[in-house]
């Protein structure tokens, strides 16, 4: 079969609607469950090639998790902290490692991977298709699946979960075309290579780069490379802890990102651990009750008495305080930007995250400016001399 109808394209207006082959060759996908659409695709072929060049750069199984067109999280598969584990909501699963992979990469960011797209490099196994089951999800694309992974995603929403099925030995044409208004554009497939080659123009007075560091380098520019453009991705423990995604301004895609990590580390917080939620209470509820907590606005929030829908009693608030002096320990972090940063200003925020690691291209009139700033906290940045715009 080289055409696949669909139920429409991006709004229910647009029809008709199919993806298709143009060289007569056979869609390398095949259908397994449910009727993907068009947003489903977009997302299930950017978000695989994701996983497969995460695998073939760590040699590790890798998970992505995505939402209209750009990575909600991704992550390489790496032993769980036990309260990783909690605010994951993965602490009463046994986790297989590509199970660990997608638990890292859907909990990263939770409330952006709210019915999301998901990628594994590795054969869908029981233990991922359990942690599946429960959450809020619109499909999965994966080289293949166990029968019992298989028995399982079947039976999610009502039996409607969309399961595709990708052929791991598909290559596709060096040659890229999309239309927009009727026109035609073309380009050159962006096949390249990302690995720690890219990391060696290492250009601070900090020439130290771990390799844990390394790592979670690769882990944010492969993710940025199907990240739409401009774009800013924080990596932590093989995992991206915070995307910024499709801002027309460098800092705004820095502050975006950085703000999601602290997130990310906030929920880690001993404070925010003990929450006393009520049982009944569903995770997506979780999240975002866990949010407006850790926000500025919780306190308005308490006055009016919703704490009650959520928890057994009134819990104190996360003061500006305690969350700055928390924030204060965030260290070790990884950076990665699809273009050059053109002011010290990006660097700034990006020390109040806990980065120690940066890789970008470099090429700015201001490269001299965002070095110095590294330099003065003491941070390491590494000039890749590659653009990875996504569009």
């Amino acid at each position: 079969m080289n055409e696949l109808e669909l139920k429409y394209g991006c709004n229910p207006n647009q029809k008709p609607s199919r993806i298709f082959m143009n060289d007569g060759r056979e869609l390398p996908v095949t259908v397994l469950n449910g009727r993907p659409g068009y947003i489903n695709f977009l997302d299930a072929f950017n978000s695989w090639q994701l996983v497969c060049e995460l695998k073939a750069a760590t040699g590790l199984p890798a998970a992505a998790s995505f939402k209209h067109v750009s990575p909600a999280g991704a992550a390489v598969a790496t032993e769980l902290s036990d309260t990783l584990k909690k605010i994951y909501f993965v602490d009463d699963l046994e986790l297989s490692p590509i199970a660990s992979a997608y638990a890292k990469a859907r909990g990263a960011d939770r409330m952006s991977s709210y019915g999301d797209w998901v990628a594994l490099s590795d054969t869908c196994d029981k233990q991922t298709a359990l942690l599946l089951q429960r959450e809020v999800s619109d499909g999965i694309i994966a080289p293949d699946y166990t029968d019992e992974a298989l028995e399982i995603l079947k039976s999610k929403r009502k039996g409607t979960y969309n399961v595709v099925k990708i052929d791991v030995n598909y290559v596709p044409e060096k040659t890229e075309r999309k239309q927009v208004y009727g026109i035609t554009f073309e380009q050159g497939r962006n096949d390249l290579k990302i690995d720690e080659d890219m990391l060696k123009n290492i250009v601070t007075e900090n020439k130290d780069l771990p390799e844990s560091a390394k790592r979670d380098l690769i882990v944010a520019l492969i993710t940025l490379k199907y990240t739409q453009s401009n774009s800013v991705c924080y990596a932590k423990d093989g995992q991206a802890i915070g995307v910024g995604a499709g801002q027309q301004s460098r800092i705004h895609c820095t502050r975006l990102a950085g703000n999601k990590a602290d997130i990310w580390y906030l929920r880690q917080c001993p404070k925010v651990l003990a929450l006393p939620f009520k049982d009944t209470i569903r995770r997506p509820d979780r999240d975002n009750t866990i949010d407006v907590y850790i926000s500025d606005d919780y306190e308005d929030v308490l006055a009016d008495g919703t704490w009650e829908q959520f928890f057994t009693v009134k819990p104190e608030p996360l003061t500006k305080e305690e969350k700055k002096a928390w924030l204060a320990t965030f260290e070790g972090v990884s950076l990665g930007s699809d273009a050059f940063f053109p002011f010290g200003d990006n660097i700034e925020r990006a020390k109040r995250s806990g980065v120690q690691y940066i890789a970008q291209p470099g090429g700015s009139i201001r490269d001299d400016n965002v070095i110095d700033t590294c330099n003065k906290y003491n941070m390491t940045i590494a000039f890749t001399g590659i653009r990875l715009f996504h569009h």
